[in-house]
């Protein structure tokens, strides 16, 4: 409605029909003005302006959780490491890519820190996660060839 506001157009109904505007010409490009403003104002992306869409609720069936459970249990569930253990078959650019295509958020830095670790030290911790997307990982991992495992992160780092 700020767009109304904005025209500045009377919205008194003693305005239309006032003897100053008896004029049925002035009075329907005044009511045309006026409906024009409205529907400007109605469909204009904006603040506040427009019909709010009804809300589409999600429905569970049984045995299913919602989306929202499923988020909430990860957050409340105890962190597990994912683990990467130094193999003698894979060439370490193959395993940088690899992390990269698997983990999220994982940079080409971080990938060669983990790689160089699993490499020197024979492990690695590759994510700290919920137990759920730790094996999802895990099995992403050895799904391309790398050898991986998860065991809970007992001290919460």
């Amino acid at each position: 409605m700020e767009t109304a506001i904005c025209g500045r157009v009377p919205l008194s109904p003693n305005y239309f029909f006032s003897s100053k505007s008896a004029d049925k010409h002035s009075l329907s490009k005044q009511w045309t003005h006026r409906t024009m403003l409205m529907a400007i104002s109605a469909a204009a992306p904006g603040k506040g302006s427009g019909v709010l869409e009804r809300p589409t609720i999600e429905r569970t069936t049984p045995g299913r959780e919602s989306e929202f459970d499923l988020r909430k249990s990860r957050k409340m569930s105890p962190p597990y490491r994912v683990l990467l253990h130094n193999d003698n078959y894979n060439k370490r650019e193959y395993v940088v890519q690899v992390l990269m295509k698997v983990i999220p958020g994982m940079t080409l830095d971080n990938a060669v820190n983990i790689m160089q670790e699993a490499h020197y030290n024979g492990m690695s911790v590759v994510i700290i996660c919920a137990q759920v997307d730790a094996e999802e990982h895990c099995m992403q991992l050895r799904g391309n060839g790398l050898l991986s495992s998860i065991e809970p992160a007992s001290d919460g780092c």
